[in-house]
C-alpha cells in the first residue's frame, strides 16, 4: 500500500500536465463520468477511480471493466470531442467545462455541454455549431496543450 500512494501521486501530476482534456488541472476527465456509457447505456454513468485509465494526459474513471477496456482499445472512438470542453462554448471560441449530465451523441460522436440550458441552445443548430467548434478547436486545444 505504501508504494501506491507515491505512485498515485505520480500519475496525477503527470495527468495534470498540458492535457487539453476538460478536467485534467481537476485530475479526472469529464468530472468522472464514464464516457463509454453514453454509447452503451445511452445514460450518464459516473465511473469509479478503481476502474481508471490514463489517455491523453487525463485520468478518466468507469463503471465496469468491460467499459474500460473498450476505452484502452479505441479512445478516440468514445472520447468527448473538444476535449470534454462545452461544445457550444468551444464554438464561441472559449474552453469552460463540459457537464457529463448534459450530453449528446451526434453521428456516432460525444459532444458535453457547460449544462441542460446551453444544450438547448446547441441543439438549435447542431450542424452550424459543429462547423464553428471545429474552427476554433485547435487554437484552443494549442492553448490549453501550453498551460
Amino acid at each position: 500500500m505504501g508504494i501506491l500512494i507515491p505512485l498515485i501521486g505520480f500519475w496525477y501530476q503527470t495527468a495534470m500536465a498540458g492535457s487539453p482534456i476538460s478536467g485534467a488541472k481537476d485530475g479526472v476527465a469529464i468530472q468522472g463520468f464514464d464516457t463509454v456509457a453514453y454509447f452503451t447505456e445511452a445514460k450518464a454513468v459516473k465511473g469509479s477511480p478503481r476502474l481508471a485509465h490514463e489517455w491523453a494526459g487525463t485520468v478518466w474513471f468507469f463503471a465496469t471493466i468491460e467499459n474500460r477496456d473498450a476505452f484502452a482499445s479505441q479512445p478516440e472512438k468514445y472520447a468527448p470531442q473538444y476535449g470534454g470542453h462545452c461544445a457550444l462554448s468551444v464554438a464561441n471560441g472559449k474552453d469552460a467545462k463540459g457537464s457529463g449530465e448534459a450530453w449528446h451523441l451526434h453521428q456516432g460522436v460525444l459532444y458535453l455541454n457547460a449544462s441542460n440550458n446551453v444544450q438547448a441552445r446547441w441543439l438549435r443548430d447542431v450542424s452550424g455549431n459543429i462547423s464553428r467548434a471545429d474552427q476554433q478547436w485547435p487554437s484552443i486545444k494549442a492553448r490549453l496543450e501550453a498551460e
